[in-house]
């Protein structure tokens, strides 16, 4: 569908907000040079994958801020709908990250990896990303037929975006159920560490990272994954209960808070030292 001059499609959305649109920009510019400075530092899949999450959502949040500002903007459909698009794929980086950041700690866990078709198919990269590209794939063409003048190519556009949604709520359902197996292997790690003899503490796990690591991302690791797995379960959930009703997933009061928090938030949770660690102790 062409853009209209008579349509203000932002607006249309419920994009009102300039402000809150820039300060999130704002806000992910300096993770977005903390990741970029610790991918360089101490190169990761998760710290990559990061920088490219936050310089998708800062070129995102600007272009929210130009169409809520712009009314010339707003009429521009085709930047609305790259707008959309750019949201939706950020998300699937975001949540790729998780998941590579607990089956990466479950690696280096001492206890024994848990055995059976379903925890290997949840554990399988391969199938997860084929997943999460399949619902990339849908949302991006869900969100550029959806705004058709022909009904049925809207209605198409809409069912699109909605598998693709639904697929995402699975994959982060699934990303949550492998962080509550590395919480459980962690735990179960350091029960074995408080039970051995000193002089055996230093065979816990085997590699720097987890032999003498006093940061609070090492220490603390289990609670901060699972309040990153929290943080994506809201957004997703929030994003699922909408996704048939384009007005109210669009609803500032709603969608800054369910979505857009939730994300920077688990954002900042990754920045923590020592959560994320080095690939050189990871086995091959």
């Amino acid at each position: 569908m062409s853009s209209s001059p008579d349509i203000n499609y932002a607006k249309l959305l419920g994009f009102e907000s300039v402000a809150a649109a820039v300060i999130f920009a704002v806000f992910y510019m300096p993770f977005l040079g903390w990741f970029v400075r610790r991918s360089i530092a101490r190169p990761t899949y998760v710290f990559g994958t990061l920088v490219l999450f936050c310089a998708i959502r800062v070129t995102a949040f600007i272009i929210r801020a130009v169409l809520a500002g712009s009314d010339s903007a707003g009429h521009n459909l085709g930047l609305l709908i790259g707008d959309e698009i750019l949201f939706g794929v950020g998300f699937a980086g975001l949540l790729y990250s998780a998941y590579t950041l607990v089956l990466d700690r479950m690696l280096l866990s001492d206890s024994s990896k848990p055995t059976g078709m379903i925890a290997s198919l949840t554990a399988n990269r391969r199938i997860f990303r084929l997943a999460m590209t399949a619902a990339v794939a849908l949302g991006i063409a869900g969100a550029s037929n959806a705004q058709s003048s022909d009904p049925h190519t809207a209605n198409v556009g809409k069912t699109l975006r909605i598998v693709g949604t639904i697929i995402f709520l699975v994959l982060t359902v699934l990303q949550a159920y492998q962080t509550l197996r590395v919480v459980r292997a962690e735990c179960e790690d350091t029960s074995c560490r408080h039970h051995s003899p000193p002089l055996n503490k230093v065979v816990f796990v085997a590699g720097a990272y987890r032999q003498g690591g006093e940061s609070w991302g090492v220490r603390h690791g289990s609670y901060i994954l699972c309040a990153i797995s929290l943080l994506l379960l809201i957004r997703e959930a929030f994003a699922t209960a909408t996704s048939s009703n384009a007005a109210k997933q669009n609803n500032e009061h709603l969608w800054y808070p369910l979505s857009a928090l939730p994300e920077i938030l688990a954002v900042a949770l990754y920045a923590t030292p020592g959560l994320v660690p080095p690939r050189s102790e990871l086995p091959t």
